[in-house]
């Protein structure tokens, strides 16, 4: 950021990258057990974005706004605000629930994803496909969500199963926490397919594979009575209307911990050693693993795998 300067509201002005735009109530605490501030939620989003930009591109956003701190009240804004800064690109995308277009925000460059910072959203929303065309995802996810006493270690020891039943399919696939009690497996797919008759139900028939080849670990049904102590393989996020957290993004959690990519050989060790909290990333672990390792998901933008006829 550069040519900062004090506005006679308090607020501070900034140039970002040629964007001008205005930065509020930076001290303000909205992680009230570690006192992490706005002012280092922008910091973490700007310190990120290199490998961050990548993955929101073109891509719906949906914001999560905790204008009070991630223990008061949140929203989540699909319409990207009417006071947005004219040079912020939207998408305008049909709502059939809505009878409506909706536009959404588009994040591509650094001064936007430090503008939608300002506005308290921590959580980072995107769609599995880009604004155009919406109907065709470039991936496919499965969110492994543990029902307690399971927990993150039974994520990984599924992740694992799972990953060995896409490879016999000639799928490959990665891994990240979701920043919360999870673990998501994404599979990059950037050849044409549909959500409906496509990765929806690709998912679907996967999910309750491993459930038939487990049915002690894993479950299909979003029944709540059917969860506890096993993983459930959410296969719905696979929708056009559905948004995941996006890689990356902070989780309005007590600390700020972060969604975060993870090797194949650390879900193992975890599996293993049957530690959960050897999978939790807070924003300066995750800035420190990127500056160490790279993007781990690039691969989501790059790879092309055909998704393989349900038998």
């Amino acid at each position: 950021m550069a040519d900062r300067r004090a506005t006679p509201a308090g607020a501070l002005q900034v140039e970002v990258e040629g964007r001008s735009l205005s930065l509020s109530n930076l001290d303000k605490v909205l992680y009230p057990a570690t006192g992490f501030t706005k002012g280092q939620v922008i910091g973490y989003y700007r310190q990120i974005a290199p490998v961050l930009l990548p993955h929101l591109a073109a891509r719906p956003l949906t914001l999560k706004r905790y204008p009070n701190g991630v223990d008061q009240k949140f929203f989540y804004e699909k319409r990207c605000p009417s006071h947005r800064p004219a040079w912020v690109e939207v998408a305008p995308v049909w709502s059939g629930r809505n009878n409506d277009t909706v536009a959404y925000c588009v994040v591509s460059e650094l001064a936007t994803l430090v503008w939608v910072a300002n506005l308290a959203s921590l959580e980072l929303h995107t769609s599995l496909s880009r604004a155009d065309p919406v109907e065709r995802p470039t991936m496919m996810v499965f969110d492994l969500d543990p029902g307690p006493p399971a927990t993150v270690v039974e994520c990984c020891r599924v992740a694992l199963r799972l990953r060995e039943l896409l490879e016999q399919m000639d799928l490959s696939c990665v891994a990240k926490t979701s920043g919360s009690k999870g673990l998501q497996l994404y599979v990059p797919l950037n050849t044409p397919v549909t959500y409906r008759g496509g990765t929806k139900d690709f998912a679907l028939t996967v999910a309750q594979l491993l459930e038939k080849r487990h049915p002690g670990e894993v479950v299909s049904s979003m029944k709540k009575e059917l969860r506890p102590g096993k993983v459930l393989i959410d296969w719905s996020q696979n929708d056009q209307h559905k948004t995941t957290v996006c890689v990356y993004s902070l989780r309005a959690r007590p600390r700020p911990t972060v969604s975060t990519p993870v090797t194949w050989d650390e879900v193992a060790a975890t599996a293993a050693s049957g530690d959960p909290d050897s999978l939790v990333f807070e924003a300066d672990d995750v800035v420190e693993r990127v500056a160490r390792m790279g993007d781990l998901f690039a691969c989501l933008n790059e790879a092309e795998q055909p998704l393989p006829p349900l038998v």
